[in-house]
């Protein structure tokens, strides 16, 4: 293969950097819509009812937003591209899983259709049917996934901390 033909981008290539964009831009949006108001956060997060430890839900809702900012900034700039995407992806899953358990809860006590419940996920769009937000979150679970397969390579500055 000519040194051009390994320089031209494949529409493989273009959808990586796409995906990396994409979900880096999202994460960097969602996690500074968090630290503008981290007392609302905060209450968000407690409505998820996953501990009643106030010092973990405060190092939560105090961490968490920041650690989006820096995952979304790694996978923009093409650094520790996979390392990224496995922590987004598990964050991910882990919320998905919560937003589940929580929209059914609401489902059974105010008995509506599931994708009828609405609430405020702490995701940063205020509030959200769930079925839209299950679905945004499964597309976003497939995008990390993707990029941690090894896709986004084109344009980054350190694809991998291991490179040499």
């Amino acid at each position: 293969m000519s040194d051009e033909a390994a320089g031209r981008m494949t529409w493989l290539d273009w959808v990586g950097v796409g995906a990396r964009w994409v979900l880096g831009g999202v994460f960097i949006y969602m996690g500074a819509s968090k630290t503008g108001h981290p007392e609302t956060f905060l209450k968000l997060v407690r409505q998820y009812n996953l501990t009643a430890d106030y010092f973990v839900l405060n190092s939560i809702a105090s961490t968490l937003p920041w650690f989006e900012i820096f995952c979304g900034l790694l996978l923009v700039c093409g650094i520790a591209v996979r390392g990224a995407a496995l922590a987004l992806a598990v964050i991910l899953a882990a919320f998905t899983w919560a937003v589940w358990h929580r929209a059914v809860a609401l489902q059974a006590m105010g008995g509506i259709p599931f994708c009828a419940v609405k609430f405020d996920c702490g995701c940063g769009n205020g509030e959200v049917y769930i079925c839209h937000k299950l679905t945004e979150n499964f597309a976003l679970i497939a995008l990390a996934l993707w990029l941690l397969a090894g896709q986004g390579r084109r344009w980054a500055l350190r694809y991998s901390l291991g490179q040499a």
